[in-house]
C-alpha cells in the first residue's frame, strides 16, 4: 500500500530521500555519459530532425513508463520526484543532440557538446543569456519548438505527475478532484 513520505519514520524517510537522489544522480550520469560520449553522428539538418523524431518516441515512452511506475509506487511522491528529475534531463539532452547537429553554421558560434547542452538549459529555464543564437531557419524552429515544449513539460507533464502520485496515494482522490468545478 502507498504511504506518503511524511508518515515515515525520520530514518526511513533519509534513506528514502537519500536512495532517489543516488537513483537520479545515477540516471543523470547514464543520460549525459551516452551523450557526451556517443552523441549524434553527423551534422545535417535531416539529422537534426531524426535526433528530434527520435528523441519524441523515447520521451513519449519514458513518459508513459514513469507515470505507470509512479501510480504503483509504495511511495508515490519520491517517485514523482524522480521521474520528473529523469523526464526533464532526457528532454535537455534530447535537444542538446539536436542542436549538435545543427551547430555548423546554425548558431553565432559553433557548438561542441558543452555548448550544445549549456543552450539546451538557457532555453529551458527561460534565462536566455544571449551569447549563443539561432542563425538558421531550421535552427530558429527546433529552439522555437524546445520553448514550446518547455511550456507543456513546466504545465502540463508536471501536473500529470503531481496527479499521478495523488492517484497512487489515494486512487478516489483524483477522481473526485477531476469533478470538480
Amino acid at each position: 500500500m502507498a504511504r506518503r513520505l511524511a508518515e515515515l519514520e525520520a530514518s526511513r524517510r533519509w534513506r528514502e530521500v537519500a536512495t532517489t537522489t543516488l537513483t537520479l544522480l545515477v540516471t543523470w550520469s547514464a543520460l549525459l555519459g551516452v551523450y557526451f560520449l556517443i552523441g549524434p553522428a553527423g551534422h545535417a539538418a535531416w539529422t537534426a530532425v531524426g535526433v528530434l523524431v527520435v528523441g519524441a518516441v523515447i520521451f513519449a515512452m519514458s513518459v508513459t513508463r514513469q507515470l505507470r511506475r509512479v501510480v504503483a509506487a509504495d511511495l508515490p511522491e519520491l517517485r514523482a520526484i524522480q521521474a520528473l528529475g529523469t523526464i526533464v534531463i532526457l528532454f535537455l539532452v534530447l535537444f542538446a543532440s539536436a542542436y549538435l547537429t545543427l551547430s555548423d553554421g546554425s548558431f553565432s558560434r559553433p557548438l561542441d557538446h558543452v555548448g550544445a547542452l549549456y543552450f539546451a538549459v538557457t532555453v529551458f529555464s527561460t534565462v536566455g543569456f544571449g551569447d549563443i543564437t539561432p542563425e538558421t531557419d531550421l535552427a530558429r524552429i527546433v529552439v522555437a519548438v524546445q520553448m514550446l515544449l518547455d511550456l507543456v513539460l513546466i504545465g502540463v507533464i508536471v501536473r500529470t505527475f503531481v496527479s499521478a502520485a495523488k492517484r497512487g496515494l489515494d486512487p478516489g482522490a483524483v477522481a473526485e478532484e477531476d469533478r470538480a468545478p
